[in-house]
């Protein structure tokens, strides 16, 4: 049995799988940031969804990547975390 680091190394070998892996990259990132964000001010989903006026099972899918937040929806996350919400192209 493989590990998920592997078992996806493997799968990126794939064409297909890696360019839809690629097209996700900015949600991946979204995701990252929220969750590295909300542990680094100690906080639970709860809790900060709490802060930001929303469900905890709402604030669990933005960080499972299963939600499609809106720019609006982004800028409460920030403000909940005591934090502007900065949006750049690189």
């Amino acid at each position: 049995m493989t590990n998920m680091r592997e078992h996806l190394e493997d799968a990126l070998n794939d064409s297909s799988f890696r360019a839809e892996w690629d097209e996700q990259q900015a949600e991946r990132e979204v995701m990252r940031s929220i969750v590295e964000a909300r542990l680094a001010a100690g906080l639970s989903q709860k809790e900060l969804a709490e802060r930001c006026g929303m469900r905890a099972s709402n604030l669990c899918r933005l960080e499972n990547g299963n939600g499609n937040p809106s720019v609006a929806t982004l800028a409460k996350v920030a403000h909940g975390l005591g934090k502007n919400l900065r949006i750049s192209f690189v």
